[in-house]
């Protein structure tokens, strides 16, 4: 995902759902200069996060314990016309909140979305989008359709999705979907990436973007 933000040195990011700061991290040592802020519901998450921020000497990073669509207060964030936020990503639940709740509480928090749904994490990230902005979701090939429509009720635009075959010939479980604010262009299904060879090994396209920074095609 990381691959995918068309982040550049100096602008401001915002991961929902960051978990222990994977993304943020991988889009840092992407992008250099980056100002980035992970929202994370659950406090002791969010303190590992934070804790990896500091052992990879990423200052420029932080993280805030939140449950969206609430934001917290941060100066980054910010109520209708003061947007400084350039670009936002998320990898969220996949799973309705009517869906069954796992005994893990970390886990349930991780795979359920809250009543909200898809729609309210887009509206809330969306509203904080400087003019181009954009905004990225990975979502399984099921959540494409509720990916999409969310982000068009958000009046987000050219939205471009990038598929993920697990094998050649084989249908795309996950997919990368993008819109841009105040943009009215239209919508593309970019070439994708095959992520593994027949004997499970990554594939040299995708190990490039894995090891290598490389760029997803597009």
């Amino acid at each position: 995902m990381a691959a995918f933000v068309p982040a550049r040195p100096g602008q401001v990011v915002v991961e929902a759902g960051c978990g222990a700061g994977a993304g943020l991290l991988c889009l840092a040592n992407r992008v250099h200069h980056l100002t980035g802020i992970g929202l994370e519901q659950d406090s002791a998450t969010a303190c590992l996060a934070a804790h990896n921020f500091s052992l990879n000497a990423r200052d420029c990073l932080r993280v805030r314990t939140t449950t969206l669509p609430a934001l917290p207060d941060d100066p980054l964030l910010s109520g209708p016309g003061l947007r400084r936020i350039d670009h936002a990503f998320a990898n969220p639940p996949w799973h309705g909140h009517d869906s069954s709740a796992s005994g893990h509480m970390q886990r349930d928090l991780a795979r359920r979305l809250p009543e909200s749904g898809l729609a309210g994490w887009v509206r809330v990230l969306t509203a904080q989008l400087r003019h181009h902005g954009t905004l990225t979701l990975a979502l399984p090939a099921s959540l494409l359709a509720g990916g999409v429509s969310a982000m068009e009720t958000a009046r987000l635009g050219g939205i471009r999705v990038f598929p993920f075959w697990p094998h050649a010939g084989q249908a795309a479980r996950i997919v990368l979907v993008q819109g841009r604010a105040n943009t009215r262009a239209g919508s593309e299904m970019l070439p994708g990436l095959v992520l593994h060879e027949a004997d499970g090994r990554f594939t040299p396209a995708a190990r490039a973007v894995l090891e290598d920074g490389a760029a997803l095609p597009a």
